[in-house]
């Protein structure tokens, strides 16, 4: 399939795990690709990857707590492909295992200014190069902890709440516009962020694999292809959805 032929997307945290998944799968079905990331070395080797499958991709250095960084990111993609028609805006970071009593001020600065101003900023930026490209189509990576509650990730669940709540407004501004605002919210994920939580943790690894009714956890793959769906016209009226990709775990 070639669903985002002749499209331009943009990918935050393009670097590894969902961000490097979805980037690859944007670029497999048509679309040129502007990845986004702090980590320099994985941006650029994303990149690299696409165009060494005959892909268009380029890098943007880009820390997406930086109003300016963050508008440079959007300048570059249009200026390098001349439009901008979809968005996965996936950077974020996770939270040591605290209470809210133990959560710090400077975590909680840290958290939220990356997984959920990161969002803002960057949806800030790309909605005028949407307009001017004609429309289209945002995601959002929030969480499972965007749509329940939960007692040990106080600054993580409280960020990944308002992107989903920050989605649904945008969407409902947005729609006549011709861009969909959706939010992708995963449950366990095998990514390098996982892995440094659950490397020389089994019962870590079982409590996220049992936590799923599936009793595993996702792929980077089954995350990227439910962004692909959320971005593609066959979700054409679909806007302002918080899409679970969890196994069931919010279902239990």
């Amino acid at each position: 399939m070639n669903r985002f032929e002749g499209k331009v997307a943009l990918v935050t945290g393009g670097a590894a795990g969902i961000g490097r998944a979805t980037a690859l799968a944007f670029a497999r079905e048509g679309a040129k690709v502007v990845i986004a990331d702090i980590n320099v070395a994985g941006g650029e080797e994303t990149a690299k990857m696409i165009r060494d499958a005959s892909g268009e991709a380029i890098f943007v250095n880009t820390d997406v707590r930086i109003a300016e960084e963050v508008k440079n990111m959007a300048d570059k993609a249009v200026e390098a492909f001349g439009q901008l028609n979809c968005a996965f805006n996936n950077a974020g970071i996770n939270e040591d295992t605290v209470t809210v009593s133990r959560c710090t001020e400077e975590s909680w600065d840290r958290m939220i200014d990356t997984n959920l101003k990161g969002v803002f900023l960057c949806m800030k930026y790309e909605l005028p190069k949407m307009r001017k490209s004609g429309g289209g189509s945002i995601v959002n990576t929030a969480s499972v902890m965007g749509l329940v509650g939960d007692g040990s990730h106080p600054a993580y669940s409280a960020g990944k709440h308002g992107v989903v709540g920050l989605t649904r407004t945008a969407a409902i501004v947005y729609a006549r516009a011709g861009i969909r605002i959706n939010a992708v919210c995963p449950g366990a994920v095998h990514t390098p962020m996982t892995a440094q939580l659950i490397d020389g943790h089994p019962d870590v690894k079982q409590f996220l694999e049992s936590s799923s009714p599936m009793n595993r956890m996702a792929e980077a793959d089954e995350v990227a292809r439910a962004v692909l769906f959320l971005c593609s016209d066959e979700a054409s009226f679909v806007t302002g959805h918080p899409l679970a990709v969890d196994g069931g775990w919010v279902a239990r």
